[in-house]
């Protein structure tokens, strides 16, 4: 498929199996640096910086290994959007998971990632659609 031509049910799947597989290794990368960082930072400060952090892998790797297109100002541009809508709902769910269901706080970014997976994957795919 070119990245030119609108994705197919069987592309999407392809696609999304793709964001999965880039998502973990972004994932266990950004939570290693979260679990270093929470040694010298209150939790809410170890997870933006390594939420931050993560998001220069991601564009690469969602760019163009998942959805084979060029990395453009445009999109550099338009990808942090979609994890600041990510950020900012991960952010309050991982409040609720820490401070009122009382999860460790060691755990709770681990739902975090499970509870916006589609919503990012819906989002950063409007980004990288052909224009």
């Amino acid at each position: 498929m070119r990245s030119t031509d609108p994705p197919t049910g069987r592309a999407s799947t392809a696609q999304f199996v793709r964001f999965i597989v880039a998502g973990a290794i972004n994932s266990g990368l950004t939570y290693v640096l979260y679990l270093l960082l929470l040694r010298i930072l209150p939790y809410a400060a170890a997870y933006t910086l390594s939420f931050a952090a993560g998001i220069a892998l991601s564009l690469m790797l969602q760019g163009t290994w998942v959805f084979r297109s060029r990395i453009t100002v445009r999109r550099a541009v338009q990808f942090p959007l979609v994890y600041a809508v990510q950020y900012v709902t991960g952010l309050v769910l991982l409040m609720v998971f820490v401070e009122k269901l009382r999860l460790p706080r060691e755990f709770a970014p681990l739902l975090v990632v499970a509870c916006t997976i589609p919503l990012t994957f819906l989002l950063t795919r409007c980004i990288f659609r052909p224009a």
